[in-house]
Formats: C-alpha cells, structure tokens, sequence
C-alpha cells in the first residue's frame, strides 16, 4: 500500500481538476443555448462557435499539464514485464527526460509563433477576440508540462 500523495498534490489536482471542469461545464451551456436560441428561435449566439474554439484550446491546454502530473499519458507498457525494478526506473526517468525535453522544445517553438501572432495582432472573424493570449497560454502550459515532466526525472519515489 503506498503513502497518500502530499497535500500541495492533491490541492494542485483539485485546482485544476476544477478548473478543467468550469470550462467544460461553460462550453457544454454555450452549446445548449446556441443550439437552442438556433433553432427555437432562428436566433444563434453571436460568435458562440468562436469562443467555443478558444475554450477548447483552453481546457486542452490547461488539462495538459494535469495529464502531466498525474502521469495519466497513454503508455506502452509490454517492454515492462522483461526488465528489472531498477531498469524500469532509469526506463521511466529517461522516458520523462525525453518528455520533459520535447514540452520544452515545444514552448519555446509555441511562443515563437505566439509573438508572429501577437504581432500581427491576429484576431477571430466575428467578435474580433485577439489570438495572442490563448497562444502565450498554450506555451505556457506546455512549458509547465516540461517542468513537471522534469521534476518526475529527479523525484524520489
């Protein structure tokens, strides 16, 4: 039986677990009023497609880490039964190296092109909402990602 998670762990997984919900929950209203003002009354939300898209991207984004530090990515585990505890652990450590290295190279990447669009002053179609945070947000939250992969690589278990 293994020791229950630290305190700031299960604070961090309930802040974003419920903040990941809220957004679900708004795009889930947004969807039912839209549908419903559509076709009861031949009167859709204005840019309710729009800003569905940018809470997508928002609970995607932000549900990344999340993923990240529950360690609840898809896996493949075949090659785990024919190697020893130890050889697991260095497997898994270098396997988090690797994630780590790869949510970095893609902040770093993200960001770049947060600055192209932030620069451009790129916006939505209809209700004109900027592009730019939700791309520094998706860096953001990549780069998190990195760092949490990272503190997996050093971490005692």
């Amino acid at each position: 039986m293994s020791a229950p998670p630290p305190r700031w762990k299960r604070d961090a997984d309930a802040i974003l677990g419920i903040a990941s919900s809220a957004v679900l929950f708004a795009m889930m209203l947004l969807t039912v009023v839209d549908v419903v003002a559509r076709y009861g009354f031949s009167r859709p939300v204005r840019g309710a497609f729009e800003v569905t898209e940018l809470m997508l991207l928002v609970l995607i984004f932000a549900g990344l880490p999340l993923v990240s530090f529950a360690d609840e990515h898809a896996v493949m585990d075949f090659i785990d039964r024919v190697l020893g505890v130890r050889t697991q652990r260095g497997l898994e450590r270098a396997v988090q190296a690797v994630c780590a290295a790869f949510m970095f190279l893609l902040a770093w990447l993200v960001w770049l092109k947060a600055d192209r669009i932030w620069g451009y002053r790129d916006a939505t179609d209809v209700l004109r909402i900027v592009y730019g945070p939700f791309v520094y947000f998706m860096a953001l939250t990549c780069a998190l990602a990195g760092v949490i992969h990272l503190y997996k690589v050093v971490e005692r278990r």
